[in-house]
């Protein structure tokens, strides 16, 4: 098969080639011709002889002699390669070959001399400008007797030789689109292997505490790249590395790219990895440094580090020197931190492309090149022998910090960054000790020294017994703390809130007409009639003879009936007292003045002689236009109430370039119209912009963004990216703070009119295709949230949901899986989401936990007190360790109790007297081990009198409890506190039913023995006075 040469990109490459070389400028200004030949040699993998092929031709040609004159192109090459280039030899026909010296192709001689060949060739560099000097590249020396000869030839010829290395360095620097694209592949293939690979390798090591070597370690990588799995699904025949990986820790680095990965162990300080990926001829780099438990000063570092990176990409840009670039850095480090300024790197990176490193082209204070737009630089910077002041081990003492990528200039803006691996701390630390080991450590550390691994091993086990057996004991210790902080952080919170009082809004007053001259002249009101004015949404109505106008708002509903001869039109108002609806609050302007409550008209249902119509009809006409103008009303009062309070948004800047971050095919919930839409996602400079197939916009800007969620596909019918917002946004004539995207993965609805067996092909067949459509739209929504991530400098962070934490639970009307975030409890993948930010959580409250119950109740309170507290209901009992864990771990205090407890009365409570309740010991009365529980009694039975209700019922929390309901639950508490204190003092079960039985007849609730044991162990609570006693003796 013919192998095909890309002719467009040779005569486009060429040009640029002559077009630097006629303006003379530098070492091009002293050649006459240009020689390129290409040898035989396994070893060499980088030279400027076959880069300048590869760039020419897409492919290494060796034993080939390129000569370049002024006027033509002379290629000496073997028969095979000579008809592989007549492809661009042969220009006719083609209009891109315009303004191309001619090809002349020369078969190479089976001989080695070549002689007439050699001849040729330079006759043609002696016709060329003054035919004195010869552009060669110094550095590249093939071994061979034919090149050999060549060389010798022109030698003998007494042909100077000038090293044009640099200036077509320069030249090919510049990379076009079709470039760019396999630099960013090959980029992102790094990225890939690196976070899938090498970094989730290096936490396997550090988890098991195993001894690796460096160079074992590098070697893996390398054979990694063979999988396809790690190569975002590219062929691996055309991926290699670009140099060993290299792998340094234990105080022994060297910041440089020829260095090789050394036999020692990997130890667990500092691990600096350096890796670089070729793809199809054309390179990437990257480097990271790996902290495990760094300390403190360790950070610090590393966050400068991180600064001075940032500095270094403002300052690459087109047609700025690269010494000044470098200088501009080294006086940031200078200025910052000037201790640091001898421990960075001598040089900040060099251009790249399809050699590794161009050597022209290097980042120090003496590069006198300019950079251009669409340059590809590999950006690398560290700091060398820095001190470890805690390090007690020699590998401990010294460590070094070096970070870098690939990345592309631009015209004006700062550098983008083709390697978008994550490298804040968070990002790149492996935090392993726990406060109390600490002091063990150096009994640890000498104990492995004196018995080897397995003494360590056991004392790991011994350790982790006895972690779990107080792991309980732990997280109550720590839930003290948080409770004593909780109370004094609510209180001082709550202090510093008062005075500032709510100014409840007064109801709109709806003037009709603001003098009389505004007043409708129609026939109608003359004859006392019902006359409706739209234009100023008023009915005026005869009253005593008297035309009086009313606005609509002041009616509350009107109806109709017709009674034998008569019709009957009643017209209901709003007054003091009337029920304006729960959110609208019953305030009126001038509560004292009169109202007028009703008015009914009748009219006749009879034409009498000489009218020209039925009286009724006026009173039909008026009941159907006033609901009309109602309705109206109703609909734009609905709307500005959606706007109230609306934070007016930044505008969007929108990024005209092609490249932004963009998802195809998305569902937006909450919908912008009745039907649902698909439409794109696109990321622009300061906000994401969706746009529906019919044109519909919906702008989110980042600033607004609490949280930005993204919820994959593993176990979901769909995948979601959710956005929970700092401040409501309106589309679709509607308010909403949260707002997402998504699509179906597979079939949501099954046909199960298919009556096929399980293992027929179409199923087998149809689960593959649902397989790789997951594994494809996963990949496609991970590129576009780190595509954004990187646009945005991390400042928006996206968070995954951890589902192994997840659990079951009922927020609103349907059970669903809620997961915990880095910020946030979540779900999003059920209508209406769930979204809780942790920081807003003042504690969480654990109802109906007994055990004979399958499942409990969670209520959230946030640390604004007059924000309604959030039930999660039915969450199966089970779950309910995880979640103390999860909330222990997460510092948020968690209290737990039998009963339902009303909370709109309790935060009430709170709000209204907030001393009082802290001085009553806040919220210790929630926590059934606060001290001083018998002496605490009676205060917090006094809370409960205010503010708990037995009913589990939310509808029952709205009505007033009579105070019998109180005074038998204040009978309950103290019944329940004598049966505790009395179960504490040690009694048997025999003695506690006696008891149980004394007490039951003496409130006049006798059970019979047989009954009491045949049931002892299957009673269940129930809300009458004695569930509480019965719990205690279940316990």
């Amino acid at each position: 098969m013919a192998v095909n040469l890309d002719k467009e990109a040779y005569y486009r490459r060429i040009k640029r080639l002559y077009s630097n070389w006629k303006k003379g400028e530098d070492e091009f200004g002293k050649v006459d011709a240009i020689v390129v030949s290409v040898g035989v040699d396994e070893e060499i993998v980088y030279a400027k002889s076959t880069a300048i092929q590869t760039w020419l031709f897409g492919y290494e040609l060796t034993d080939t002699i390129m000569v370049f004159c002024d006027t033509k192109i002379i290629f000496l090459a073997s028969k095979k390669k000579v008809d592989f280039l007549k492809q661009v030899a042969i220009t006719k026909g083609n209009e891109n070959a315009n303004g191309v010296p001619p090809i002349t192709l020369l078969t190479r001689e089976k001989n080695e001399s070549n002689k007439g060949n050699f001849d040729k060739m330079i006759e043609a560099i002696r016709g060329s400008k003054e035919g004195k000097t010869v552009g060669v590249f110094s550095k590249d020396k093939f071994p061979g007797e034919y090149m050999k000869s060549w060389n010798d030839t022109i030698t003998a010829e007494g042909l100077e030789k000038v090293d044009i290395s640099a200036v077509v360095a320069y030249t090919m620097a510049v990379k076009e689109d079709g470039e760019l694209n396999l630099m960013k592949k090959a980029a992102a293939i790094t990225s890939e292997v690196y976070s899938k690979f090498f970094k989730e390798r290096v936490m396997e090591i550090v988890d098991a505490d195993e001894k690796v070597r460096h160079s074992k370690l590098a070697e893996s990588v390398e054979k990694a790249i063979e999988e396809k799995k790690y190569l975002g699904g590219a062929d691996p025949s055309t991926v290699e590395m670009c140099y060993p990986p290299i792998i340094q820790s234990g105080g022994n680095y060297s910041l440089k790219f020829s260095v090789v990965s050394d036999k020692n162990h990997m130890h667990f300080g500092a691990i600096t990895c350096a890796m670089g990926i070729r793809y199809k001829s054309y390179c990437s780099n990257l480097v990271r440094t790996l902290m495990v438990d760094p300390p403190q000063e360790m950070q610090d570092n590393y966050n400068f580090l991180l600064q001075v990176e940032e500095e270094l990409l403002k300052q690459l840009k087109h047609g700025v020197k690269i010494s000044d670039a470098y200088n501009a850095v080294l006086e940031h480090v200078k200025k910052e931190k000037s201790d640091l300024v001898a421990k960075l790197t001598k040089n900040l990176g060099f251009a790249m492309g399809i050699e590794f490193r161009e050597g022209s082209l290097v980042l120090n204070a003496k590069n006198q090149y300019k950079l251009k737009k669409g340059m590809v630089l590999s950006i690398s910077l560290g700091f060398a022998d820095l001190v470890n002041k805690d390090g007690k081990k020699e590998e401990q003492k010294k460590y070094a910090l070096f970070i870098g990528d690939t990345i592309q200039i631009n015209e004006e803006e700062a550098a983008t960054v083709l390697t978008p691996v994550k490298k804040k701390i968070k990002n790149v630390g492996i935090f392993l000790k726990n406060d109390d080991e600490d002091d063990d450590e150096e009994d640890g550390d000498d104990a492995e020294e004196l018995l080897g691994k397995g003494a360590r091993s056991a004392a790991l086990l011994a350790d982790r017994t006895r972690n779990e057996m107080t792991a309980e004991e732990k997280r109550r210790a720590h839930q003290k703390e948080l409770a004593n902080h909780l109370n004094e952080e609510a209180k001082r919170r709550l202090t510093e809130q008062k005075g500032e009082q709510q100014i409840q809004k007064a109801r709109k007053s709806n003037v009709s007409y603001k003098n009389v001259s505004q007043m409708p002249r129609e026939k109608e009101i003359r004859e006392m009639k019902i006359f409706i004015d739209k234009k100023y949404e008023t009915v005026v109505m005869p009253v005593f003879g008297i035309a009086t106008p009313f606005h609509i708002a002041t009616i509350k509903n009107i109806s109709m009936s017709v009674e034998g001869d008569y019709t009957y039109l009643r017209i209901n108002f709003y007054v003091p007292g009337s029920s304006l609806g729960r959110q609208e609050g019953n305030i009126f302007p001038n509560p004292d003045a009169t109202f007028v409550k009703e008015i009914t008209y009748r009219a006749s249902n009879l034409k009498a002689p000489g009218d020209t119509s039925v009286p009724s009809t006026n009173l039909q006409n008026a009941f159907r236009i006033i609901k009309e103008v109602q309705k109206r009303y109703k609909t734009r009062e609905a709307e500005e109430k959606e706007k109230e309070g609306i934070v007016k948004q930044d505008s969007l800047v929108i990024n005209l370039n092609r490249s932004n971050p963009k998802l195809k095919d998305l569902y937006i919930r909450p919908n912008i119209a009745q039907k649902r839409m698909q439409g794109s996602l696109e990321a622009h400079t300061n906000g994401f912009r969706f746009t529906s197939v019919r044109g519909d916009k919906v702008d989110i800007l980042y600033n607004n963004i609490k949280h930005a969620i993204f919820q994959p596909c593993d176990g979901e019918m769909i995948i979601v990216l959710h956005f929970h917002l700092k401040n409501a946004i309106m589309f679709g004539k509607r308010r909403h703070t949260d707002v997402q995207f998504y699509t179906e993965v597979g079939e949501i609805t099954t046909d199960l009119g298919k009556h096929q067996h399980m293992h027929d092909r179409d199923d087998l067949y149809a689960e593959q295709m649902e397989r790789e459509m997951r594994h494809k739209l996963k990949s496609a929504f991970k590129n576009f949230i780190e595509k954004v991530e990187t646009l945005t400098k991390e400042e928006l962070e996206f968070e995954v949901p951890f589902r192994d934490l997840g659990f079951q639970g009922a927020p609103y009307r349907s059970t669903c899986l809620l997961q915990p975030t880095s910020g946030s409890l979540v779900n999003t993948t059920e209508w209406p989401p769930f979204v809780v930010t942790l920081d807003e959580v003042e504690l969480v409250h654990f109802e109906r936990v007994q055990f004979h119950l399958k499942n409990f109740d969670v209520v959230i309170v946030y640390k604004d007190y007059n924000k309604k507290v959030t039930m999660i209901n039915a969450v199966p009992v089970n779950s309910l360790d995880p979640i103390k864990e999860w909330l222990n771990s997460c510092d948020i205090k968690y209290t737990e109790g039998v009963q339902s407890l009303n909370w709109t009365k309790i935060m009430k409570t709170i709000v209204d007297d907030p001393e009082g309740f802290f001085e009553q010991g806040g919220w210790s009365f929630l926590d059934p081990e606060s001290e001083g529980s018998g002496a605490e009694e009676d205060s917090e039975s006094e809370i409960e009198d205010e503010t708990f209700n037995p009913s589990a019922d939310e509808e029952e929390e709205e009505e007033e409890d009579s105070d019998e309901d109180y005074s038998d639950e204040t009978e309950d508490s103290d019944y329940s506190a004598s049966v505790g204190s009395e179960e504490e003092s040690g009694k048997d079960w025999d003695e506690l039913e006696e008891e149980a039985r004394k007490a039951d007849k003496e409130s006049h609730y006798e059970d019979t023995e047989e009954t009491a044991n045949a049931n002892n162990k299957k009673r269940k609570v129930r809300p009458s006075s004695h569930a509480p006693s019965k719990k205690k003796r279940r316990s």
